[in-house]
């Protein structure tokens, strides 16, 4: 029996999100019955390494700018030699170019992926991902709040597939301690943090601002974020202006990332959109309190004081609040985080997330 042959196509295997959605997928996929290729628009990164190890052939396209004629040939040339059975794309570049006329063989069927609620996109955008919905043969999406918002800029709902992203459980890289020895935090700190993209969107100027009453009321309070992102320099300068700069860490970058959410009490989420927040996913995975804004992608992972905490998008007096009700009872914290880590563990394995988009695939062949 022939092997199925799947292309996936991002912009770049940056250590980010989506890029670790596609590599687990990709390599996740059965080798007797898929032949699998990973073409990246703009440059590899981490995950590049990644599918090399696992066997995958990965094709860097080296895109120079928005819309690049070459990069179009370049992706045409190398789906017309290696004929995929299907075509799935992550992310709005990739998304737009495999959808481009003359792009993707003649019977391939079409898969994109959308990864957030995408409420940055503007009127352009929109109108032209309502214009390649007819060049679509299924929207996958990673949460029904993402799936909402597709279905109401114009997206058929007939091509709106809702399969969550897996968590992975984590090699013992680090104990607690040694999370928190990465991090120069002493073993008595109360430790809030975050991981992620330190962007706008994510709202961390709450999280700071929170903060800042926390450490007057709770002395050995710690703020760690982990991430790098535009905000970076406005963050520290309002952790200056604000005195606490001392008692917050901007950790940067790490490829350990995930690992050292060990070294946290309470991880916070305090973002305006998402889609489903690995980062969340992740500290929920290894039993850390969780508080998040009350935003729909948010609350279909947390449950208030079930399997985490939530507080009103934008209000920093109920997060801080928030926080010192954590704090304060360690014992009931780590119950909760138990019972999310048993929710992540049940609801988003690897192995289920490859059979829902196995089932999808075997659903567009036929």
């Amino acid at each position: 029996m022939a092997l199925i042959k799947i292309a996936f196509v991002i912009p770049t295997l940056d250590q980010s999100g989506a890029e670790r959605q596609l590599a687990l997928l990709a390599a996740g996929l059965p080798r007797s019955e898929y032949e699998v290729r990973v073409i990246a628009l703009d440059r590899g990164g981490a995950y590049a390494e990644v599918l090399g190890k696992a066997g995958i052939q990965v094709d860097i396209l080296s895109k120079r700018f928005r819309l690049d004629p070459l990069t179009l040939f370049r992706l045409r040339r190398v789906l017309q030699e290696f004929r995929p059975d299907i075509v799935q794309s992550f992310l709005f570049a990739a998304n737009s170019y495999v959808r481009f006329p003359g792009v993707v063989p003649r019977k391939t069927r079409i898969v994109v992926s959308e990864r957030c609620v995408d409420s940055w996109k503007g009127q352009w955008q929109l109108t032209l991902d309502r214009w390649l919905a007819g060049r679509t043969d299924a929207l996958t999406v990673n949460s029904e709040s993402v799936g909402d918002f597709y279905r109401q800029v114009g997206v058929p709902a007939n091509l709106v597939t809702v399969i969550p992203n897996a968590v992975v459980p984590q090699p013992l890289l680090y104990s607690r301690d040694e999370a928190r020895a990465q991090l120069g935090i002493d073993p008595s700190h109360r430790v809030v943090g975050f991981i992620g993209r330190l962007a706008p969107q994510k709202r961390l100027r709450d999280l700071i601002w929170s903060f800042q009453l926390l450490h007057q009321i709770v002395e050995n309070a710690r703020l760690i974020l982990i991430g790098e992102g535009p905000d970076r320099y406005d963050l520290e300068r309002l952790t200056e202006n604000f005195g606490c700069r001392s008692k917050v860490i901007f950790a940067g970058h790490r490829a350990d990332a995930a690992a050292l959410v060990k070294a946290l009490d309470v991880f916070v989420l305090p973002s305006e959109f998402e889609g489903m927040s690995n980062s969340l996913m992740e500290a929920m995975s290894e039993a850390i309190a969780c508080i998040v804004s009350d935003i729909p992608a948010n609350l279909e992972l947390v449950s208030h004081e079930q399997t985490g905490w939530t507080f009103p998008i934008g209000d920093c007096p109920a997060l801080t609040r928030q926080l010192v009700q954590v704090l304060s009872d360690l014992d009931t914290a780590g119950k909760v985080g138990k019972n999310a880590s048993t929710k992540i563990r049940e609801s988003h394995d690897l192995q289920t997330m490859i059979d829902r988009h196995r089932a999808l695939y075997d659903r567009l062949l036929q």
